[in-house]
């Protein structure tokens, strides 16, 4: 079986190819798509406004014995080159669109990029076998904020995902940590991987532990009852351009045989 190793320190993760899982996270500048990766990944908030290039982070999970991995491809609201967001929308798995219930125009970009994405991913089924479901979640950010600044109303959120039941709808506010961990746990539900994936239903470990990480006997002395954890890999680099084109490329060759091989076996 193929294998994805994830090296960080002293450690080495096997992790099996189908259990490898890249969530990308889209939406215009400033709506805190950042934000809602840092509660992801570190319970906290940022009150800095720092441009996001492109971050790439890296989780991976021993969930009842099993190794997961979730790539984590946190995007720019400026979109400089519209070939890479193509890239990077090709070869996700789960997404996470994002705008600010105070922005009228970060909301319209969302319906742009929900559009594309229904697009761009059909053009890759029209190619492969790949199943027809594709998790999506829309974020309305800053619910903390007050009523009168608010330019988006729910019942238009909610008219995004209506037609979709692999798609939902969530108002949230990083800032406050309200409904985020609530959104994860139905992205993930969506997708068909571990709820325990959620930043609140494992047991969060450092690199120390990595060693021992993924043996199917790892256990923490003081939680006895819990056998789901999650680490982020510290050393985690995004896979070169020429990684992701390859991986499109052998998705699309192996499916294609795949169905040539079925058209054989049927006449």
């Amino acid at each position: 079986a193929m294998m994805k190793t994830m090296s960080g320190g002293n450690c080495n993760l096997n992790v099996p190819a189908k259990n490898s899982y890249r969530m990308v996270v889209l939406g215009a500048s400033r709506v805190g798509k950042s934000s809602i990766v840092s509660r992801f990944l570190n319970g906290r908030f940022e009150d800095q406004y720092t441009p996001t290039i492109e971050d790439f982070h890296r989780k991976v999970y021993n969930i009842r014995g099993d190794m997961y991995q979730l790539d984590i491809l946190d995007t720019s609201g400026n979109h400089p080159f519209p070939a890479m967001r193509r890239l990077s929308i090709l070869t996700g798995d789960v997404f996470i669109l994002v705008f600010s219930l105070d922005n009228r125009e970060s909301f319209d970009e969302v319906k742009r990029l929900q559009k594309q994405i229904l697009e761009v991913k059909s053009c890759l089924k029209n190619k492969t076998k790949e199943s027809a479901d594709l998790p999506m979640v829309i974020c309305g950010n800053k619910n903390d904020h007050s009523e009168i600044f608010r330019k988006v109303r729910s019942d238009e959120g909610e008219d995004l995902v209506s037609s979709d039941e692999n798609c939902a709808y969530f108002e949230v506010s990083a800032k406050k940590n309200t409904n985020v961990d609530e959104m994860f746990y139905v992205l993930f539900s969506m997708a068909k991987l571990p709820h325990e994936m959620s930043p609140a239903l494992h047991r969060k470990i450092s690199i120390q532990y990595g060693d021992t990480f993924q043996q199917k006997s790892f256990r923490m002395r003081r939680v006895k009852d819990m056998d789901a954890y999650g680490m982020i890999s510290p050393f985690a680099r995004r896979p070169s351009v020429n990684s992701d084109l390859k991986y499109i490329k052998s998705k699309v060759l192996r499916e294609g045989q795949s169905r040539e091989r079925e058209k054989c076996t049927i006449q």
